[in-house]
């Protein structure tokens, strides 16, 4: 993690989507480098967190800042991987030229042969593929049809093609979902060595802290239409979580280190941020 000015910062911030608050009162704040998970139930407004980063939700109040200016759609520092979308077994787009549309997929037109500027910036391209292919562990399967990879091979290459233009900010919502818990951890651990890599800001969105928490910096736990930010071991507490929820809420740590949030009147569960307590 790095110092810096903050890459995300919402003040007294509030959403409203069909006339519903989704929450307010949120004052969050990324900084360059850290690895930040939002956590909280179903409905809890997550993805909705994620959309205003993005521009596409405005805020009913308060502020928002995003790398230094307002939220802007289409922002070319940003690298998006929107919840989770599967490839049929018939596409057969190779991995590696996804990731490259990370680079030219907005880029109309095609390059002149034999000109030598389009020629080094080919050559610029091809590099920056290659890098993060490789940094993402996909080299090995980065050339076979998209559609013939297993669910975590196609999530590590979605994220190489967000990583391509060299965001400032990686936003990933829900990228765990539909994978095996060997695929979560390692899924995890591989956002962790990007933010230290590529110094780049890291905001996931996910409902189970267990997989991530040995890897987030941060996270923002969004419950009862308000934020609680700071480090896991201080936000996924008892007194926390029962103050955003309003109601008593218990926090259990099983014998093997996973934590478990419980309502006052329901059962412990392991998909602890699935349902209300």
């Amino acid at each position: 993690m790095s110092d810096g000015d903050p890459v995300v910062r919402f003040a007294r911030a509030a959403v409203t989507v069909a006339g519903r608050t989704v929450w307010s009162g949120v004052d969050v704040v990324v900084r360059p480098g850290e690895f930040v998970a939002v956590l909280g139930p179903n409905g809890g407004g997550k993805s909705t967190m994620i959309k205003a980063i993005l521009g596409l939700i405005p805020l009913s109040a308060g502020t928002l800042t995003v790398l230094g200016g307002p939220p802007r759609a289409r922002n070319s520092s940003i690298g998006y991987v929107p919840q989770r979308r599967s490839f049929d077994s018939e596409v057969r787009i190779r991995g590696v030229d996804l990731v490259r549309l990370g680079l030219t997929g907005a880029r109309w037109g095609a390059p002149l042969p034999g000109a030598r500027r389009f020629s080094a910036r080919a050559r610029a391209e091809a590099h920056r593929v290659e890098k993060v292919i490789e940094l993402v562990g996909a080299s090995r399967y980065a050339g076979r049809p998209i559609g013939e990879l297993s669910g975590g091979e196609q999530q590590r290459l979605l994220i190489a093609e967000a990583l391509a233009a060299r965001p400032r900010l990686l936003l990933l919502d829900e990228p765990l979902e539909s994978l095996d818990l060997p695929n979560q951890a390692a899924v995890a651990a591989l956002v962790a060595k990007i933010g230290r890599a590529e110094d780049v800001a890291v905001v996931m969105v996910a409902h189970d802290i267990n997989p991530i928490l040995g890897y987030v910096d941060e996270v923002i736990y969004l419950a009862g239409g308000h934020a609680a930010e700071g480090p896991p071991h201080e936000v996924i507490t008892d007194a926390t979580l029962s103050q955003l929820y309003g109601t008593p809420v218990e926090v259990l740590a099983t014998s093997t280190g996973r934590l478990v949030v419980v309502g006052a009147t329901e059962e412990a569960s392991y998909s602890d941020h699935r349902h209300h307590p």
